[in-house]
């Protein structure tokens, strides 16, 4: 696991949308995992802003994303779908019909899970999978007790996930309980993992995902198992960690390593 430190969070959007623009610009026909929250809009806004300086194209890219609120379409303001299209979709040269998100809405959600699964297999598998976290350490929906090697489900949200998504909500309107989302298993097979997190309140879930034990009550902590799993953080993520400065040195050191190796 890579830890990467930086300054604040517009440092650690740049350099998470950079690794994405890497991605592309080396494989134009990548399949990319995709995530949702307030964290990814300002990497979706790098690649936005990359793809109209014609640095990268996504008019081969297939994308996939985590999860989905059960019981919404994807019309609905709230609905993962939506905010997609709004924040990326509707701003890049990509083909709609190649981005996929669970179907909120589907009328056999059982049946729809493995459907996901097997179009994410259709196309080769995920190359790159972006994540951010919750505050109990959760990646895509999967909370905590969720299985390590889960596929693609409908899940229960989790109290606490309810009332941090409930300021997305109008007062009064209906907010979902469950949600179709990729398994940790599902997380698992990308071939590279990039998460995403900024701000003192997910300190504890970077400090149990990085230093605690590997175990389904920090869902996040299994990307221990990944061999190129990313976690790109900002100082104030960070600050829980027993010792920032050993990963900053780490991380020098890598850049070192990849800069001779013309990486």
């Amino acid at each position: 696991m890579q830890i990467v430190i930086l300054k604040d969070s517009a440092s650690v959007a740049e350099y998470g949308a950079n690794i994405f623009i890497k991605q592309l610009q080396k494989k134009a026909d990548s399949v990319l995992g995709l995530a949702t929250g307030s964290t990814p809009v300002s990497l979706y806004q790098g690649l936005i802003a990359a793809n109209k300086a014609k640095q990268i194209s996504f008019s081969g890219v297939k994308t996939f994303n985590l999860d989905e609120y059960l019981g919404l379409e994807g019309t609905h303001p709230q609905s993962y779908r939506y905010f997609m299209n709004e924040q990326l979709f509707d701003h890049i040269n990509i083909d709609k019909s190649q981005t996929f998100v669970p179907p909120g809405d589907a009328a056999n959600p059982i049946e729809a899970c493995q459907g996901y699964e097997e179009q994410i297999k259709a196309a080769g598998g995920i190359d790159i999978q972006l994540l951010g976290i919750g505050r109990n350490g959760h990646i895509g929906f999967n909370e905590p007790s969720s299985g390590l090697m889960s596929r693609t489900r409908v899940k229960t949200l989790t109290k606490a996930t309810i009332d941090d998504n409930a300021r997305f909500f109008e007062a009064g309107e209906y907010q979902p309980h469950l949600s179709i989302t990729m398994g940790i298993g599902t997380i698992l097979d990308a071939k590279k993992v990039v998460l995403l997190a900024t701000g003192e309140n997910k300190a504890d879930a970077i400090k149990a995902t990085v230093e605690g034990a590997l175990t389904a009550a920090c869902p996040a902590s299994a990307l221990q198992l990944h061999q190129d799993a990313v976690l790109v953080i900002d100082e104030a993520a960070a600050s829980k960690l027993t010792d920032c400065d050993f990963y900053k040195h780490i991380e020098a050191e890598n850049q070192k390593l990849m800069a001779r190796l013309g990486l």
